[in-house]
């Protein structure tokens, strides 16, 4: 079973790449370029439309009947290569060589700023564990894999599995001093990070502390 679903997969990634090279293509022409059968072909888009990386397009001939061929959406990018990241540091090192550092800085500081005014509307009005289960939805929309788990003495661990920005932050070390700046601005909290992927670890993470005028503010409630 395990090599039925292999050969599957890598089928459905041959279709992909076909009509990412030259589609929109139809159920013919893939089933010519691949060597199998149109209903072996028909098979595996079928499985790319329900998961959203493909899409039909029904075109209409001056003779015959309606043709319809296949293209790749936008989430099926997501599925190739990127080097988003190379081309971040080479920006980045760019400015630093020719403005300094303290220029590289202000990019990560104006960027916690932006995020800080766009996500604390939502954090009004909300306790804190209301808050870290906002900022752990936050960072999943940024690709982060976040979870928050709340402790015995009433703190409150944040995890981040995944880092989007790993390469440029283990060289620049100032975009994870922004975000623990942020995670403190948009809880009100102390946020303390004890593990960090850009420095090995196996995942960020995060302590949250109520600080006393929240103490003070739950009790009263």
């Amino acid at each position: 079973m395990a090599k039925k679903g292999q050969e599957s997969g890598s089928t459905r990634r041959l279709i992909m790449t076909l009509l990412k090279k030259r589609g929109p293509l139809t159920i013919g022409a893939l089933a010519e370029e691949l060597g199998i059968t149109e209903m072996g072909v028909r098979r595996h888009v079928l499985q790319l439309e329900q998961e959203s990386l493909a899409k039909t397009k029904v075109v209409r001939q001056a003779m015959g009947r309606p043709m319809h061929v296949y293209s790749l959406t936008e989430r099926a990018e997501e599925h190739f290569p990127k080097s988003y990241h190379n081309l971040a540091l080479e920006l980045l090192r760019e400015l630093d060589h020719g403005s300094g550092v303290e220029a590289v800085n202000g990019l990560f500081e104006g960027r916690r700023r932006r995020m800080l005014a766009q996500h604390t509307p939502v954090m009004q009005s909300r306790d804190l564990e209301q808050r870290v289960a906002e900022l752990s939805s936050i960072q999943n929309a940024g690709g982060y894999m976040a979870e928050w788990s709340k402790e015995e003495d009433g703190s409150y661990t944040l995890r981040e599995y995944n880092c989007p920005i790993r390469q440029v932050a283990a060289e620049y070390r100032k975009a994870c001093e922004c975000e623990q700046h942020l995670f403190e601005e948009l809880l009100e909290a102390k946020v303390t990070r004890s593990e960090c992927m850009a420095e090995g670890g196996q995942c960020c993470r995060y302590a949250i502390t109520p600080n006393p005028r929240q103490k003070t503010s739950e009790i009263k409630r």
